[in-house]
């Protein structure tokens, strides 16, 4: 009886093993064959953003390359806290993914007891782009120029007021750096994403922005906003007409990022798959040149490289707002 009782054992344990053996292969074979239908690619923010102008770029071209389709899903509630727990809490199998950015981090530091930890909780894929943001103004208002505008600031009596995409959003905390380093005093105004945010500052409801660049340039370009500067330490190349803020203002910085995110615990093959696939479209010569002209570069990353860089962010912003003393609405 015991010999019989010992050789189940062995051999429950040798299917086991042999079980576990055939998992990568299994992971593999999935990989191969992925997807098998629709991806959907949640956008943390409102349509017409700069967020959700790349994920629909990315999706489109995905959908051509893959023969299933990438299917944009925007959840811009909750400071895109919403869209980021849904991907968190969904199953890790390459089906939903997020068009991350810069603000997925803030949110880590600004609101408390977030249901999901920014970086843990997820499997990172890829960086795609950074960017920086742009300066924009009602063509109403009296500065024309980045020099007249710290000018104005420092010295009118009216109340200020500047727009952003949302609270913690990398407009909103690079309005506060500039409260910061100019000591003027500003209310912040958040939307619910960038295309209400310009909306807004295009009717007068507010006297500033600094707006991604992707969608402002392009109300800038139809004479509806007037932009003064870039946040980004140099002059980007599309806009290389328009100076930095650095340059009325020594020592202003502001980059953020976007990237793409899953949740965490994805089989290897398949992030593997999809880095591949991601980067194969950012290297599209027509990919990089929509970029380039919507003044954003083109980064590219492995997954590892990715997960230290969303680190790092997240210790970085930590501390502006700390110093800032921002808080979430």
């Amino acid at each position: 009886m015991q010999i019989v009782r010992i050789s189940g054992i062995v051999a429950a344990v040798a299917g086991f093993a042999l079980a576990c053996a055939a998992l990568p292969v299994f992971a593999q074979s999935n990989a191969a064959n992925y997807p098998t239908h629709p991806v959907r690619v949640i956008t943390p923010a409102a349509s017409g953003g700069t967020t959700d102008i790349l994920a629909r770029l990315f999706s489109a071209r995905l959908t051509e390359a893959l023969g299933h389709q990438f299917i944009v899903d925007n959840r811009a509630s909750a400071n895109g806290v919403v869209g980021t727990e849904i991907t968190a809490h969904a199953p890790p199998d390459g089906y939903t993914l997020l068009l991350a950015y810069h603000q997925n981090i803030v949110n880590a530091v600004l609101i408390p007891n977030l249901p999901y930890h920014a970086v843990n909780d997820f499997t990172p894929i890829t960086q795609l782009t950074q960017a920086g943001f742009l300066l924009v103004v009602p063509m109403s208002h009296p500065a024309k120029t980045v020099k007249e505008f710290v000018d104005w600031t420092k010295s009118t009596k009216d109340p200020l007021n500047f727009g952003s995409a949302g609270t913690g959003s990398g407009g909103h905390l690079a309005g506060e750096l500039y409260k910061i380093m100019t000591g003027v005093n500003a209310q912040h105004i958040p939307y619910k994403g960038s295309a209400p945010s310009l909306t807004a500052l295009v009717g007068g409801e507010y006297q500033f922005s600094f707006a991604g660049m992707q969608a402002a340039q392009v109300l800038v370009r139809g004479g509806k906003l007037r932009g003064l500067a870039v946040t980004t330490p140099q002059r980007v190349g599309a806009m290389s007409d328009i100076p930095t803020v650095a340059e009325a203002l020594p020592g202003f910085a502001v980059v953020g990022w976007y990237g793409v995110v899953g949740p965490a615990k994805m089989p290897r093959p398949i992030v593997t798959k999809l880095n591949s696939e991601f980067l194969k479209v950012l290297n599209r010569p027509d990919t990089r040149e929509r970029i380039l002209a919507d003044g954003s570069e083109p980064v590219g990353s492995s997954p590892e490289e990715f997960r230290k860089f969303l680190l790092a962010d997240l210790e970085k912003w930590a501390k502006v707002v700390k110093e800032s003393g921002a808080k979430a609405d």
